[in-house]
């Protein structure tokens, strides 16, 4: 047998070395496939300054909803994630399920998406009326859009407790409802269903600040910081 040279033999034990690694499986040591990261949720950027949508909606009244009650309807939901090992893709998944979570999943959840849904409704010099195909919608549905505001307002101070109130498209129709707590109409847990366009938090910590007991004050105001370009985008 002709000898084998030094450089040849460490040649040919690193080609083993490698054909065998692809052989490991695939569960064990650094050849692990590692399992997708979970989905969790996450606070926007606040749009605008804390006193932007002042008068109506006050500054210390803002700032300590977005940083102190959405900050932690954030953090809490993700614990409850990390915790319970769930694996929904996306938010729309998430509250496809809200019905098997926990309270605490489904609570915080909606908390946070609740709240970067309403930052993102209102803005500084809101109100006036919409355009377009949602004011022709709004028009045929309620008859104006003085009349969606009464159903609108009639809803959030129907709102027994806290809550919300919704203008959502619903099967190619617009509808006006509420919610408890943190619900939202994207659960499927949810007696009042579909898209929503515009939402207003009623929980005493959105305007008691500001209003104390006058909900009807600051549901009246509210509507001159509604977003309705941003409604307009979420109807197309």
């Amino acid at each position: 047998m002709k000898p084998i040279s030094r450089r040849k033999f460490v040649k040919d034990s690193i080609k083993v070395t490698a054909a065998a690694s692809l052989l490991t499986p695939l569960t064990s040591g650094a050849f692990a496939i590692a399992e997708p990261a979970p989905f969790l949720f996450s606070q926007i950027a606040l749009p605008y300054a804390f006193n932007a949508l002042e008068p109506n909606i006050d500054a210390m009244t803002m700032e300590i909803h977005y940083t102190k009650h959405h900050a932690a309807y954030v953090k809490n939901v993700n614990d409850e994630i990390a915790a319970g090992k769930f694996v929904y893709e996306n938010e729309k998944d998430f509250f496809t399920n809200a019905s098997k979570l926990s309270a605490k999943a489904k609570n915080n959840s909606g908390g946070a998406w609740n709240h970067n849904f309403f930052w993102q409704i209102m803005k500084p010099n809101g109100g006036g009326a919409p355009t377009g195909k949602i004011s022709e919608a709004i028009n045929g549905t309620f008859g104006s859009l003085e009349k969606l505001k009464e159903e609108f307002t009639k809803a959030a101070m129907g709102r027994f407790g806290s809550g919300w109130a919704w203008l959502v498209s619903h099967e190619g129709k617009l509808k006006i409802g509420s919610t408890a707590n943190q619900d939202n109409p994207l659960m499927d847990s949810s007696e009042f269903k579909g898209v929503p366009l515009l939402g207003i938090d009623v929980w005493e910590h959105a305007y008691y600040l500001k209003y104390q007991n006058k909900r009807n004050e600051y549901v009246a105001n509210w509507w001159n910081t509604v977003n309705w370009d941003e409604a307009t985008k979420r109807f197309s």
